[in-house]
């Protein structure tokens, strides 16, 4: 890993550390933390209580803790409805993994689930400052370039998606070429103590379409803000989450 990424790497885990938060919970609330997260990619869904109550004796109490370590996202009811790198909310980044679409909470957080679960997606966005359509297929930690039949299918039918629209089937033929020029940028300046990371740093983890756009991005502000290309931004993402699982 390069010295960008380490730095990059130790920054993140200065701000939310949840490989950390994670060894410091008792052993079964670690464990519901890592169903909850395999629940999204198993089932395209958060874990019932019913389901949790399989895993903890005290469900709240659970999930008071991994909410209080900003490992999960709760509703103001106290319902479930996130835990790094998933949301059940519309963020702008969804992700087709295993016959589901879900959201993620960020580009970065997108990026990592394939590594992370070592498996195949689809990650449909936007270029933050253009509009201009982001689609990226990985595998683990490897992009794919699909077939323009399978990407036009993927977008039709994104029926679960509530902004299906979001990224239209002409778009495609445009991001095919330049899918290789895609970054990452971080304005690591909106991360606020106060605020969990999800409605703070999240917010400013971005996808730019290419490399000019990321520039121009970064030249706006300087201090706070950092671009990666699609490969640094990859392996960043796969190294801060795949540790998560184990």
């Amino acid at each position: 890993m390069s010295d960008k990424l380490q730095n990059a790497l130790d920054h993140l885990n200065e701000i939310l550390p949840l490989r950390a938060r994670q060894e410091q919970c008792p052993p079964p609330v670690k464990t519901l933390h890592q169903q909850i997260l395999s629940s999204f990619v198993t089932h395209g869904r958060v874990l019932t209580k019913a389901e949790m109550a399989e895993i903890v004796a005290d469900v709240p109490a659970a999930l008071a803790q991994l909410h209080q370590y900003d490992m999960i996202t709760i509703s103001a009811t106290g319902d479930l409805i996130g835990a790094y790198p998933f949301t059940t909310s519309s963020r702008g980044h969804a992700v087709q993994v295993n016959g589901h679409w879900l959201y993620a909470m960020c580009a970065v957080d997108a990026l990592a689930i394939a590594p992370m679960f070592q498996t195949r997606t689809h990650i449909s966005s936007r270029c933050s400052i253009t509009a201009a359509p982001i689609e990226i297929s990985m595998v683990g930690e490897t992009v794919q370039y699909e077939d323009m039949v399978q990407l036009e299918d993927m977008v039709q039918n994104k029926d679960t998606v509530q902004n299906k629209d979001m990224v239209q089937p002409e778009d495609t033929a445009q991001n095919k070429d330049t899918v290789g020029d895609i970054h990452v940028g971080i304005g690591w300046a909106a991360a606020n103590g106060s605020s969990c990371c999800a409605d703070s740093l999240c917010t400013e983890m971005i996808f730019l379409r290419d490399q000019r756009v990321a520039e121009q991005w970064l030249s706006d502000h300087t201090e706070g803000r950092e671009i990666f290309t699609l490969a640094e931004a990859i392996q960043f993402a796969s190294r801060f989450f795949a540790l998560l699982l184990s």
